[in-house]
């Protein structure tokens, strides 16, 4: 009995295991809506894209006190979602938004977002509940001398 209930078993798993294409496909999604909130001002697209202790950093420096790591958290992530593209006028109209999902390891990923003025290197992890959500983003402009405080 068992030997004919092992091959309904094994096809039921692969039929409801999360393939490798349906990571990347559900990483770029939350990719998208981490970029596209910016375009479109929607925090509840950013917020979606998450996870509750993600932290943005890049390098700055300050005329007074040199250079140092700026750190974004959730909340201030929120905020630019909401506020940054308000008036329509920092994207152009075909905005830039290359996704390359450099590895994907069980329930960790690494991918780069190149958008139009930066670069931004995100970690995510999956949850138990099967959604990607972005953790930690390393970012610059690719223009490096905007990294300044302005007096």
């Amino acid at each position: 009995m068992l030997n004919k209930l092992l091959p309904v078993i094994a096809a039921l798993i692969f039929v409801t295991s999360p393939t490798l294409a349906d990571d990347q496909e559900a990483i770029k999604k939350v990719v998208l809506d981490y970029i596209e909130s910016q375009h479109v001002p929607n925090a509840n697209r950013m917020d979606r894209s998450l996870h509750d202790e993600m932290k943005k950093r890049t390098f700055w420096n300050s005329p007074e006190t040199g250079e140092f790591l700026l750190e974004s958290s959730r909340d201030t992530m929120l905020d630019v979602a909401r506020t940054y593209n308000e008036n329509g006028d920092r994207f152009p109209d075909k905005p830039r938004k290359d996704i390359e999902i450099f590895d994907i390891d069980g329930r960790t990923a690494s991918v780069k977002l190149t958008a139009d003025d930066w670069i931004d290197y995100m970690h995510m992890m999956k949850l138990e509940t099967g959604e990607w959500k972005v953790v930690n983003v390393l970012w610059q402009f690719h223009d490096q001398s905007k990294h300044v405080s302005k007096r």
